[in-house]
């Protein structure tokens, strides 16, 4: 990725992120809305937005990110007056599971070793040759 498609898309995480915190009020989106990454194409025509949102129910969940979407004009205008391209990508938002994923993988790996037991360190192992 190039560094001014880095640069934009910081710049659209901070802004949009904030926008939602501090001036969206639809009563839909509940729970902690978090950026968790942004996705820009290389001509600046399109922004995809992965949303992470804790403290909601998957209903709630997919419910916030329809009302964020649905503000999307909203958002994308404030955006504007803070980009320096010459155009305004239009946003996508999407709700991103990789976390819950994560989690439910470190789920099956405490499960496994309070199953088995803990795994022995290599300190604990005698060497194969004296």
């Amino acid at each position: 990725m190039s560094r001014r498609l880095e640069k934009v898309s910081r710049t659209i995480r901070d802004t949009v992120s904030k926008v939602i915190q501090d001036q969206l009020s639809d009563p839909r989106v509940r729970g902690l809305v978090s950026i968790t990454r942004v996705k820009v194409a290389a001509d600046f025509s399109t922004a995809q937005i992965y949303l992470s949102i804790i403290g909601a129910d998957a209903k709630q969940q997919e419910l916030s990110v329809q009302a964020i979407q649905h503000a999307a004009g909203f958002i994308q205008s404030h955006l504007a007056s803070v980009l320096t391209t010459r155009s305004c990508p239009t946003l996508s938002f999407t709700l991103d599971d990789s976390l819950k994923k994560g989690s439910e993988v470190l789920n099956i790996i405490n499960r496994l070793a309070a199953e088995f037991g803990p795994v022995p360190s290599q300190e604990d192992e005698k060497p194969l040759i004296e």
